[in-house]
């Protein structure tokens, strides 16, 4: 498998002056990436890419804990899916159905809370049910929290959160020269996780592809060359190992 593409920052000579590596990720968000293209490959159809795709969920889901990680967030569907084939997203659709019903038990076991964001308000009735189910279910779990993204978009996040505001600035509850980049950070949907610090990008394209754009401002970015459905724990100890040697200025010296 090839290894995650590391950029210059990773390199030796940007490292820390005292020469100690980075703490580990405390957040980290992955742009599960090429499980269309994995398919072709094989000359398959689209769906065993998708269906391969939920094992590799697994396999990271596992894994994240014993890396440090605390919240791993999976950008599973976009607000721009829908725009895919109908019988493609009728399958995803049910593949996340059936990834709540089949592994809900076991993921309660391993200690992992459920979390979602995004707009998923439009997803149907029984699907909107097993959301809710899961969150309640696993609301006391603490070894691991797995944020789910669904009809996610960031650009829509930080839309609803500034108009949000706006709304607060008409009825005078805020001033206008008042609002701070804080105020929009505590109306994201991701306001009580952690701050991001690493986002994974699968299948080669390097852009965030409206994936927590605001969050990810000082995040750190790793790029691989494999598809989603070969990246599994060694893949996210890679990217984690590439994590630790950045040095992190956050624009200082």
């Amino acid at each position: 498998m090839t290894s995650p593409a590391v950029p210059p920052a990773a390199r030796p000579e940007t490292r820390a002056a005292s020469g100690q590596e980075s703490a580990g990720p405390r957040h980290v968000g992955i742009i599960m990436d090429g499980n269309g293209r994995w398919a072709k490959a094989r000359r398959l159809p689209r769906i065993a890419g998708h269906k391969s795709g939920v094992e590799a969920v697994r396999k990271v889901v596992e894994a994240a804990p014993d890396l440090g990680i605390e919240v791993l967030t999976l950008y599973a569907f976009s607000s721009e899916n829908w725009k895919r084939p109908e019988d493609e997203v009728g399958y995803l659709m049910g593949l996340l159905k059936q990834y709540l019903l089949s592994e809900i038990a076991e993921l309660d076991r391993n200690g992992v809370r459920l979390s979602f964001i995004g707009d998923y308000s439009r997803l149907s009735p029984d699907i909107l049910a097993l959301l809710e189910g899961a969150k309640t279910r696993t609301a006391g779990n603490t070894r691991l929290r797995l944020v789910i993204a669904l009809n996610y978009g960031s650009q829509d996040e930080i839309t609803r959160a500034v108009r949000s505001i706006a709304h607060d600035v008409a009825a005078g509850r805020m001033a206008p020269d008042a609002v701070t980049p804080a105020d929009i950070t505590a109306r994201l949907d991701t306001a009580e996780l952690p701050q991001l610090d690493l986002v994974i990008r699968t299948s080669g394209e390097q852009r965030l592809s409206n994936f927590l754009m605001w969050q990810a401002a000082y995040a750190e970015l790793v790029f691989t060359e494999q598809y989603w459905p070969d990246f599994d724990g060694e893949s996210l100890r890679r990217a984690v190992e590439a994590f630790g040697v950045r040095e992190r200025r956050y624009g200082g010296l």
